[in-house]
């Protein structure tokens, strides 16, 4: 059954029909500020932009959470703000979309091209669409070097270890353990001294700010992963990690990281 002009569903893939969503992605590559959208430790990725695919999938799970789609005039078109901006005139840019006519597709919509705030499809829409927004309590998005930082080490290495670079994939637990630990508090001191270290991000899943903190492992001033860290009121508890990738990757719906250990 086809869906209602307005509705919504988390998925962009119910959402509308993309018949070459690899080809739209590499398009909006080319139209936005020139960025690395690729990963760079991870193997078997079938494309070049598997970053910004997944930061629009991400953004229109927010967008559809929030209501920020834009209907034409007439219902045959809609719109939502990508959060990105084009390449030359540095105006946002817009996913827009048209009526699906296939009568064997439950979208009932089809993708129908990026527009910039600047071009002639702005005519359609009575009001343009509003930006995703991920937090209400800025505070969440920095460290607070005055709470502490509770680790959990063991439940790290019993859920997380294949995500560790070689050699410590490898290692013995407790041999690991020692190793993390260490690295642990090289990051407490840092971050008493340089709260910008943490990078936020925003978990779809549960819809919450959490901030990323490298571990660094074999070299001091070289991040080999991140763990994830969560607020909890008067103290910041972490038990996952993340591969520099997938930090990458989850911190990018927020912003661009100018972090300069986040750079994978």
């Amino acid at each position: 059954m086809k869906r209602d002009v307005f509705d919504l569903p988390e998925s962009l893939y119910e959402f509308a029909q993309i018949a070459d969503f690899y080809g739209v992605i590499e398009d909006l590559a080319n139209l936005v500020e020139d960025e690395d959208w690729n990963y760079h430790n991870t193997l078997g990725t079938t494309t070049d932009f598997p970053i910004l695919e997944n930061y629009i999938r991400n953004t229109y799970i927010r967008l559809a959470r929030e209501k920020k789609v834009a209907y034409s005039s007439d219902f045959g078109f809609c719109c939502f703000d990508t959060g990105l901006l084009s390449k030359v005139q540095h105006e946002p840019i817009y996913m827009q979309f048209c009526e699906n006519t296939n009568p064997n597709i439950d979208c009932y919509w089809y993708f129908s091209k990026f527009f910039r705030r600047g071009d002639n499809e702005v005519r359609r829409y009575p009001k343009l669409p509003e930006m995703a927004f991920y937090w209400e309590d800025p505070t969440k998005l920095i460290f607070d070097p005055r709470k502490e930082l509770i680790v959990n080490v063991e439940h790290i290495i019993q859920d997380n270890k294949a995500r560790f670079p070689n050699p410590f994939s490898t290692m013995p637990d407790y041999q690991l353990q020692l190793i993390i630990d260490g690295s642990v508090k090289a990051a407490r001191e840092r971050l008493r001294r340089n709260y910008k270290i943490a990078v936020p991000q925003y978990f779809i899943t549960s819809g919450t700010i959490q901030l990323l903190i490298p571990l660094c492992l074999a070299a001091q001033d070289t991040a080999d992963l991140a763990i994830i860290v969560e607020d909890y009121g008067t103290m910041y508890r972490a038990s996952t990690c993340l591969t520099l990738d997938q930090a990458m990757n989850n911190a990018r719906l927020l912003a661009r990281p100018d972090r300069d250990w986040l750079n994978p």
